[in-house]
């Protein structure tokens, strides 16, 4: 029997980590089959979302270093890894402004490994603030507006459109949003959840379960001006630190982790930039995970979400740092740096940087990464 394989895009902070989270414990309290998720993101590794999933207690394997369209053996062997592991059902994402998975990722799977895999509906999370930007009222999110192109693409690409965070707004609020999908994209079925709290999440895992995507090529604008465009307003920021307190107090890491958001924002509100998607992750132990705090931020001008809060308080901690950013990486970098300074001056912590990479999306070299080049 083969295994059941969904790639789930959407746009930074539509939810994408939680919706598949939500869609692998649904699998799983059923029991007739295991669910597992290969969490993909840019750059070198020390991935939020990766540590997030392991940690909400589903079978995870990161890959990273680069897109998944564009690792196609390294893939392969991940799913296959995960089959082995006992998966039934497994759900990998796309970075959150990428397309084009449906050509790299399903068309390659079905032709290269034909039929060892079953490719379940291509799946966009969309989520109601970032569609403000599309639908008629036009809203400024305060992000770049080359990005429209990122999101309405993400839509065009899928096989199923789910609505995510419908605890946010009011019931009318979401018919509206679905009739406006529905408008667009009326061959394309559109489902509405709420991952985090669990409404509806049952409906959606049932229409995925029961359904096939045709694994076709649809002409969304990958590699035009306006992609290019787009994908040159984004960079990415990873970085893993150490944060001691001197005299071995502990601290509400919650407060300090919150302090480094407000830092942060308060950096970019300064620049002009924007995070589509900062996010942070830490943990009581690698190996229990037990205790641990996720908290992101979608944008300058809304608030910080945990997902999860420290129980307990510490004197040390590693916090994983990973942002999506409108902003010049280099500007991101000195940036975080800052609040990061200022956070460890504020609670008398020594702090040590033991990972950091930031890079834009379009630059050249980002996944040169250890190598060397020669003119011939």
């Amino acid at each position: 029997m083969s295994v059941k394989y969904m790639v789930t895009s959407g746009f930074l902070g539509a939810g994408k980590t939680t919706a598949m989270i939500a869609f692998s414990r649904e699998i799983n309290r059923r029991c007739s089959e295991r669910a597992a998720i290969l969490a993909n993101d840019l750059g070198a590794g020390n991935v939020v979302d990766a540590e997030f999933c392991a940690a909400a207690g589903v079978m995870t394997l990161p890959i990273s270093g680069g897109c998944i369209c564009y690792q196609h053996d390294n893939l392969v062997s991940r799913l296959r890894q995960l089959e082995g592991a006992g998966a039934d059902v497994i759900f990998s994402d796309i970075p959150g402004c990428g397309i084009g998975a449906m050509d790299h990722v399903y068309m390659e799977l079905d032709e290269k490994e034909k039929g060892e895999f079953e490719l379940l509906p291509f799946t966009c999370i969309v989520d109601p603030e970032r569609l403000r930007m599309i639908m008629p009222e036009e809203a400024d999110i305060n992000l770049p507006e080359e990005m429209r192109f990122l999101l309405d693409a993400q839509m065009a690409e899928a096989d199923l459109i789910v609505l995510n965070k419908t605890d946010t707004v009011s019931g009318s609020r979401v018919r509206d949003i679905m009739d406006f999908i529905k408008g667009i994209y009326p061959k394309t079925p559109v489902m509405a959840m709420s991952a985090m709290k669990g409404d509806g999440v049952g409906e959606v895992v049932d229409y995925i379960l029961s359904n096939r995507s045709e694994a076709v090529h649809r002409e969304i604008g990958y590699g035009s001006e306006a992609f290019i465009a787009a994908e040159n307003k984004m960079s990415w920021f990873n970085t893993r630190v150490y944060m001691k307190q001197r005299e071995d107090k502990n601290l509400d890491f919650n407060q300090v982790i919150e302090d480094i958001f407000e830092g942060i924002r308060k950096g970019l509100k300064k620049t002009g930039g924007n995070v589509p998607h900062l996010k942070m992750f830490a943990a009581d132990s690698d190996e229990e995970l037990t205790d641990f705090c996720k908290a992101s931020l979608t944008g300058i001008d809304y608030p910080v979400e945990f997902s999860s809060k420290f129980k307990r308080k510490y004197s040390a901690l590693s916090l994983i740092i990973n942002a999506r950013c409108a902003e010049d990486p280099v500007v991101m970098a000195d940036i975080a740096d800052e609040a990061l300074g200022e956070v460890s001056q504020k609670y008398n912590m020594k702090m040590r940087t033991f990972f950091m990479e930031t890079f834009g999306m379009m630059e050249e070299g980002k996944g040169n990464i250890g190598r060397a080049s020669s003119y011939d």
